[in-house]
């Protein structure tokens, strides 16, 4: 029903707001994202890439991160505790109904 009632423009324009929001953002870690809705920045790369073939998921992680992967990850994302990999675990686990 969303995908009737949600125009193309409309889904943009949050999406577009939501990059913004995660680039913003960089204090929450991608660990915990997963912890808490089971998916995170890189997730939403790979979904980009896999909505349009032309983009690898290289281009697509600089897409949502605003600069290289490699880059962001040496600035923002700190090593994952034994408790953060558990919820995510568990959060992710969820996800088998949505793929």
């Amino acid at each position: 029903m969303a995908d009737t009632i949600l125009t193309d423009a409309v889904a943009a324009t949050a999406f577009r707001r939501l990059i913004a929001h995660l680039q913003h953002r960089t204090d929450v870690q991608n660990i915990d994202l997963m912890g808490t809705a089971g998916f995170c920045r890189n997730c939403l790369a790979d979904w980009i890439a896999e909505a349009d073939g032309a983009i690898t998921r290289d281009e697509a992680r600089e897409i949502v991160h605003g600069m290289p992967f490699a880059e962001w990850k040496a600035k923002h994302q700190g090593e994952a505790t034994p408790e953060q990999i558990a919820r995510m675990k568990e959060s992710v686990a969820k996800n088998a109904d949505t793929h």
